[in-house]
Parts: C-alpha cells; sequence; structure tokens
C-alpha cells in the first residue's frame, strides 16, 4: 500500500526541530557516502516555457530512494498559478515497494529553511543575533522558525519591496517576542546583520557584495534554479568563503555561481567545497571570526528524502494520510 500524504497532513506532521536535524544527518550521510546525491536533470520541449526537473536521492540508512519531481514553469503567474509545483515520492531501496507520495508543497518550504539553519549553525559566526531577511514571504517567517533551532536571535532586520508584507510578516512572527525593524533596502539589511538570509526570486542581483562586512554569515537561498537567475553579484561570489550543497546541482542549475564563473570573478576551485563536508569534518567551516562565508543553497533530493521519511513515519503513527493500492 501506498501512503498518500497531502499538504494538510503534512503540515500536520512535520515540524521544524526535527527537520533540522535530519537535514543536518542527511547532509553528513552524503559526505560520509551512506547516500547518494546525483546531479539533478531537466526536461522541457520548444515552444513552451515549462521545465520539468527531476530531483533524485538514496540513502542507506533508513533505506529508502526518493524523486521529486519539480515543474518550474515562469508563465504560470500569468495563470494566477504558483510557477513551481512538485510532487515526491519515496520508496522502499531494498524492495522497491512505493511507500509513498507526497505534495512537495509543505516539504520543500521546511526543509529549504532548515538546510539554512544547518549552514549557518556550521557557518555562522558564534554569538551571532541579529538575523537579516531580504524578503519577507512565508519563505521568510518559515526561516526565522529554522534559525531560531541554531543561534539566539534577538532581532530581525527585515526588507520587503511592500509596506504590506512586512506588515503580514511581522505579524506571523509576533509570537516569538523578537525585535522586527523594518530596513529601508537590501542594503541596510546587511549593515545592520550579523547572518543574513536572502530569499527573493530575484533575475538580476539584489545583493552587492560590497556591502558585505567581516565575519558576516550569508545565506543566498531565494534564486529559483536556473542558470540565468542570481540574487548575490559576482562580488560577492567572490569576497566570501563559498559552500554549496551540491556540487552537479550548483553546476547544472545555481545562477550565483554559473553567472559569477562566466564574468570571471571566481573558477571552479573557488569554493570552498559541499556543506556535507563541513557537517561530517571533513573540511573546516569558518576559519576565523573575521572571515565571510555564504551558502549557495540550491535544493537538492537528498533533503526532500529526509523529510519525506520524517513525514511518512510520523504520518503512519499518528494514523494520517490516504492508502491506496497502486497495483490493482
Amino acid at each position: 500500500m501506498t501512503l498518500m500524504l497531502s499538504a494538510s497532513v503534512l503540515h500536520e506532521v512535520l515540524d521544524m526541530p526535527s527537520t533540522v536535524e535530519a537535514v543536518d544527518q542527511i547532509f553528513c550521510d552524503i559526505a560520509l557516502g551512506t547516500a547518494t546525491q546525483p546531479a539533478p536533470s531537466a526536461m522541457g520541449v520548444p515552444g513552451v516555457d515549462s521545465s520539468f526537473i527531476v530531483m533524485p536521492s538514496v540513502a542507506a540508512t533508513p533505506s529508502l530512494a526518493s524523486v521529486k519531481l519539480l515543474a518550474d514553469i515562469p508563465s504560470n503567474a500569468e495563470r494566477g498559478l504558483p510557477s513551481q509545483r512538485s510532487l515526491i515520492m519515496l520508496a522502499d531501496h531494498v524492495t522497491g515497494s512505493p511507500l509513498a507520495i507526497l505534495d512537495g508543497r509543505v516539504p520543500t518550504r521546511i526543509r529549504t529553511a532548515a538546510a539554512t539553519a544547518v549552514a549557518t549553525r556550521h557557518l555562522a559566526r558564534a554569538g551571532s543575533k541579529v538575523l537579516g531577511l531580504v524578503g519577507a514571504g512565508n519563505l521568510a517567517v518559515e526561516h526565522v522558525v529554522a534559525l531560531r533551532c541554531v543561534m539566539d536571535v534577538e532581532k530581525i532586520v527585515v526588507w520587503s519591496r511592500t509596506a504590506q508584507r512586512i506588515a503580514e510578516f511581522t505579524s506571523a512572527v509576533a509570537g516569538y517576542g523578537l525585535q522586527v525593524e523594518a530596513a529601508a533596502s537590501p542594503e541596510e539589511v546587511i549593515g545592520l546583520s550579523d547572518v543574513v538570509c536572502t530569499l527573493t526570486p530575484s533575475v538580476q542581483p539584489i545583493i552587492a557584495g560590497r556591502w558585505f562586512r567581516s565575519g558576516q554569515h550569508i545565506n543566498a537561498v531565494g534564486a529559483r534554479p536556473r542558470p540565468s537567475e542570481r540574487e548575490i553579484d559576482a562580488e560577492g561570489m567572490a569576497r566570501a568563503r563559498v559552500f554549496v550543497d551540491h556540487w552537479g546541482t550548483a553546476e547544472a542549475k545555481s545562477g550565483n555561481y554559473l553567472l559569477a564563473l562566466a564574468e570571471g570573478a571566481i573558477t571552479n576551485e573557488s569554493a570552498a567545497g559541499e556543506l556535507g563536508a563541513v557537517v561530517a569534518g571533513q573540511i573546516a567551516g569558518r576559519c576565523d571570526d573575521q572571515e565571510i562565508t555564504l551558502f549557495n543553497s540550491v535544493g537538492i533530493g537528498a533533503l526532500d528524502l529526509a523529510v519525506g521519511k520524517l513525514a511518512y513515519e510520523r504520518a503512519l503513527e499518528q494514523g494520517l494520510g490516504q492508502h491506496v493500492d497502486l497495483s490493482k
């Protein structure tokens, strides 16, 4: 029997602290070779702007294989639909049995923020207390939840293009008792923050590397997985010590990385390595309190496997979801 998990069920069974730990472990597993993370592959046909990205992974410890099918369709905005939609399938990697099919929205949002939290845990300067957010949508709210798992946040500095979005964000995080300051610009966010998360679907750079401050940690998260789009300019990628979620993914889909490479600001050897190698203790993370570090987050299938496993097990325990016999 295959368990079908809707967005409402996934919202009920997933929590951020557990997801952060699951994501931390899967990054480590990739580095140790007990999980496999291939590069994603994209499919499309001439004449339409839709791209379908296949994001697989397999891990020995949970005995699972997973694949996410991500539809990236820019013209959906004109239809009043999300530009990105996805489904995740889990299978037993020993028998091949299809275990679960998950709506991708909730897992993607939560695991993306959890990956940022893992990077911040391992790369940010000790004692960081001011969190900067460039972008104030739902992903920004999720990042507040995630970053509170790994740092002692005292103040949030946030920027958005609209005052309404800032007001909605402030209301959404009011229960955490944190000071929230609206910034006038992305540059002001950078200037006031210890840890910065960029969370916008920018096509052109919205963050200039010349703004970076000594000792700062940057999480570059918002750019869609398209080689021609980026949030961070080439100078930013050159000034920071850069860590990627996965080399094959960065080389295929990260505009932050590929455009800086094309402009000659960095080389193939410029990035320090994969985040998982830091988690596993194979390479150093932050070297000193003056270093600028940057996590280039594109998104990898192993994170979907980690959060999918957590959701599947909890749904079974709680009797949630719908069982379907796909063999009939």
